[in-house]
This record gives C-alpha cells, sequence and structure tokens, in this order.
C-alpha cells in the first residue's frame, strides 16, 4: 500500500469539496450543498473550575461516515483552526471512541449517522463569554470521501449552567484510563527503516475483549502511521507499526510522546506515553 502524510492527503483532496459554513447563534445548523452533513455548535454549559464544555455535532445521510483524530491509513484527519476567537485560552477534545469501519479491506476509524465531539474550552476571563471563530476540516465518506470545510462562529455564554445530555452522553463514551483498564506498563522500542521508524510496543493489561485493534499516534500528526499488527499472550499485548514522515527518512522520536488507543467490542483504553525498551 502507498504511504503518504494525512495533511498530504488532505489538501490533495481540498479542491474536491469545500463549503463554508458560517454559524453566528449557538445552536443553529446548515448543512453542505450536497446535503451530506450538517454541523452544529452545541453551546453546552460552563463548569465549575471555570472551563466551558461545548460540542461539535455532525449528523451525517444513511451510509456517510465522518472521521475519529486518527483515522486509519486512508481516512482524512481533522483539522481545526480557532484564529479568530475572542477569551479563548485552550481548547481540549474529548473524543468519544470510534467504530471500526471496513470498507473493501481497508480498515478506517470513524463514526456512522453522527458525531458528537466535546469540546472544553478554557476562558482567558472565566467569568467572561467566550466568543468562537474557527474552520474546521473533516472527512465525510460513502463510496468516496470528500472533505468538509466548516466555518463556526458562537458565542459560549458564561452563565450557562444546565448540562447538555447529548455532550454528557459523548463525554461518557470515552476510553477507559490506565489506571481504569490496569494497565501495568507500556514500553516501545524504535527501530530505523528506510523511509522512517518502526514501533515495537508491549503493553501488559488484561483483555479487554476479542479482536483487540491497536493505534499508534505520535505527536506530529503530519507523520503516517500503519495499521499495527496486533499480538496477544496472557497478559502481554504486542503491536508493532511504522511511522512515516513527510520527509520519508528516519527521525528522531521520544516514545514517552505516544498515544495508543486499544479497541475492541466497544470498549478502549488510553494510553499516554511508552517507556523506551531496547
Amino acid at each position: 500500500m502507498m504511504k503518504f502524510a494525512p495533511s498530504l492527503l488532505l489538501a490533495a483532496l481540498s479542491g474536491t469539496f469545500s463549503t463554508g459554513l458560517v454559524l453566528t447563534t449557538p445552536g443553529a445548523a446548515l448543512a453542505d450543498p450536497d446535503g451530506h452533513a450538517v454541523v452544529e455548535v452545541l453551546p453546552g454549559w460552563r463548569q465549575p473550575d471555570g472551563t466551558h464544555m461545548a460540542a461539535l455535532r455532525i449528523t451525517l445521510d444513511e451510509g456517510w461516515k465522518t472521521y475519529w483524530r486518527a483515522p486509519g491509513e486512508a481516512g482524512i484527519p481533522p483539522q481545526f483552526d480557532w484564529d479568530g476567537s475572542e477569551n479563548l485560552g485552550a481548547v481540549d477534545f474529548h473524543w468519544p471512541l470510534p467504530e471500526r469501519i471496513v470498507s473493501d479491506g481497508v480498515t478506517s476509524l470513524g463514526y456512522l449517522h453522527e458525531l458528537i465531539l466535546p469540546i472544553e474550552v478554557t476562558a482567558a476571563d472565566p467569568a467572561a463569554d467566550i466568543a468562537i471563530e474557527g474552520r474546521l476540516a473533516f472527512g465525510i465518506c460513502e463510496h468516496v470521501c470528500m472533505p468538509l470545510d466548516a466555518q463556526v462562529s458562537a458565542v459560549l455564554p458564561a452563565a450557562a449552567s444546565a448540562e447538555d445530555p447529548r455532550i454528557a452522553g459523548a463525554l461518557a463514551a470515552r476510553a477507559d484510563t490506565e489506571v481504569e483498564a490496569a494497565v501495568a506498563s507500556a514500553a516501545c522500542a524504535v527501530e530505523p527503516i528506510a523511509d522512517g521508524l518502526r514501533v515495537h510496543a508491549r503493553i501488559e493489561m488484561p483483555e479487554i475483549g476479542a479482536d483487540e485493534y491497536l493505534i499508534i499516534e505520535p505527536a506530529d500528526r503530519s507523520v503516517w502511521v500503519s495499521e499495527a499488527m496486533v499480538t496477544r499472550d496472557g497478559n502481554t499485548l504486542s503491536a508493532e507499526a511504522d511511522l512515516v514522515p513527510p520527509e520519508a527518512r528516519p527521525f528522531d522520536l521520544d516514545p514517552a510522546e505516544l498515544r495508543i488507543t486499544v479497541l475492541a467490542q466497544g470498549r478502549g483504553v488510553d494510553i499516554q506515553g511508552c517507556d523506551r525498551a531496547e
């Protein structure tokens, strides 16, 4: 299979489909011109610690899908740009567990019908409203894939206090933490290959279900990652994947910056960082 950086795939397809959706009122929703997706901002609520929990909602036509943050070898990764926002200090995404979607023998990770993506926003001034201005690039696919380019503009009121059950449900659909999944250790060995690196991960953790699937994410989103080959022996889960940067050559990698997700039968485990193994 040809190797390519996800960012290059998005750039290559960006002229295929583009729509500017300007959402000026929280809760407003607009559809793309072809009617395959509707983008909506759920304004959410201000939390006791001063952060604001909102969400992006993408509703899709029957048979269409959109992608998780690490979509797989052939998926289109989502991209976000919040330039122009006011009273915005930081943005953290709380991704619900994706589905494994197999099409023509290729596995991608994403969502059918709907994605509600909780967004935790830190305000520079927690007592004031937050005005968000953003550009969101999502891939939407049926038999062919098209990027959806949405411009969003909404105000997140400081006075909002009622929790939105839709956002709360998406927050609950998260992966387990390492502690919750009883992960004892995670170690990664890294070796150079002709066009990048090969990562060998060894994780000590109980099985979470049949046919476990593992995703390795580097901090640099421009690095292409192959589908991991996974084996299990008792409490030891082993995986191997290739990482190829746009320059297609070996590069420096700190395993502590890797993020590993294990998926199986509606469960997931989020492992933050890997010890260096020799």
